[in-house]
């Protein structure tokens, strides 16, 4: 879209273009967290099927997260010169056709190399959609509107998991992912046709000149820096967890079926509420209060599921998860409020670093969990979160509530 001379207001709460544009973007994050961690509640299967440890395991989601942090370094440079909504087409487009093909992978190396591609792809959506949300946004809309994003991936993690574990319990793998594909791709139909186009984009050169700068901007920004840190070791936490109770689970005294350990994946469904509130709970009680309270429930949360208590186990997991999804909510929406410039490429840096953390300490989690167990993997994740909250911790020091 052509740099306009005089900009559409912006979009403001309530209105029409608020509506489509907020649920068009709820099925891009569905679509995105549906097609990623489709393959989360297989990895006890693969480790079945291909005869390898969980920790090489977890690489079929590691795999995809590391291409997806390292895209989105490029995606928000190329969404400035292309539009925003151009590039999450082709991406929600391409990653469905891959899920699809994931139905024809017969070895453990093709479905690498197809996962490999869908994080690649992938990274045409969450920079983008933030980038999107940041220029199209009234200012009063933005943690609201970030916070439905957030809901859709929230939803869409979850229904891929439960969905897909539900489904190999009657029907080959590869075929429920195929499904998946397939619904998938009939939801980027409908995103295209309810996405508001750009109405505030302005248009830029592509230059890979100004790909290291543009970075280097926001690196050099210590309250930026800490919300990456943050990004890093939360969904490292998360997905550490997510990885590896299902091992846990399979086991003696539990012995649960793999159906029946995907119904903890409903639990998103809390976080998916978790980030909705989160706007007004910012505006009563401050972004910095707000995210210290939400790191120390992920820390209350992952105590409560060491005792064998099902019920501890689970009730830990709610509270983690909805400790989680408020973190990403305040943090990726302050990193909005930040950016003044390069808008783009801070919602990639803020990706990158999450994904990143995803990749490492998904595949950590693994070592931790063959050698010393679920005390071992609950070890790890108090050790990123007391990182984590000495993230926030730096932050406040640094900057008061109305300079962030």
């Amino acid at each position: 879209m052509h740099p306009l001379d005089q900009p559409h207001p912006p979009i403001t709460i309530g209105s029409p273009r608020y509506r489509q544009a907020n649920l068009a973007l709820f099925c891009a994050g569905f679509i995105t967290f549906v097609t990623l961690y489709d393959l989360q509640p297989l990895l006890p299967l693969f480790t079945r099927e291909f005869s390898i440890s969980p920790a090489t395991s977890s690489l079929t989601l590691s795999i995809s997260t590391a291409t997806l942090a390292i895209g989105m370094l490029f995606s928000g440079l190329t969404s400035d010169a292309i539009g925003r909504k151009p590039i999450m087409v082709t991406a929600l487009i391409l990653t469905s056709l891959l899920a699809i093909a994931t139905a024809f992978s017969t070895t453990l190396p093709s479905l690498l190399l197809i996962r490999f591609a869908q994080g690649a792809v992938l990274a045409g959506v969450p920079s983008v959609a933030m980038a999107y949300l940041g220029e199209e946004m009234d200012a009063t809309a933005i943690a609201s509107a970030m916070g439905l994003y957030i809901s859709g991936n929230a939803v869409g993690g979850m229904s891929g998991r439960v969905v897909t574990a539900i489904m190999a319990d009657y029907l080959p793998w590869r075929t429920a992912i195929g499904l998946t594909g397939c619904i998938s791709l009939l939801l980027a139909l409908f995103f295209i046709r309810l996405l508001p186009a750009s109405s505030r984009f302005q248009r830029r050169r592509l230059d890979l000149r100004t790909l290291l700068p543009s970075l280097l901007h926001h690196l050099k920004d210590p309250g930026m820096f800490c919300l990456f840190g943050v990004a890093f070791l939360c969904m490292g936490c998360f997905i550490s967890l997510y990885n590896y109770i299902g091992f846990r689970l399979l086991l003696k005294p539990y012995s649960l079926s793999q159906s029946v350990i995907s119904l903890i994946f409903l639990i998103y469904f809390l976080g998916s509420l978790s980030s909705a509130m989160m706007g007004r709970l910012i505006q009563r009680f401050g972004r910095r209060f707000v995210i210290r309270a939400t790191i120390t429930a992920m820390a209350c949360g992952i105590l409560l599921t060491l005792p064998r208590s099902l019920i501890s186990i689970i009730a830990g997991i709610a509270l983690f998860t909805c400790g989680f999804f408020g973190v990403h909510s305040i943090a990726s929406g302050w990193v909005s409020r930040r950016a003044t410039s390069y808008r783009a490429q801070a919602s990639s840096l803020y990706l990158f670093s999450y994904y990143l953390g995803s990749s490492i300490s998904g595949t950590l989690g693994g070592y931790f969990w063959s050698n010393y167990a679920w005390p071992g993997v609950a070890a790890m994740i108090c050790l990123l979160l007391l990182a984590a909250f000495g993230c926030t911790e730096q932050l406040s020091r640094r900057y008061a509530e109305h300079a962030t």
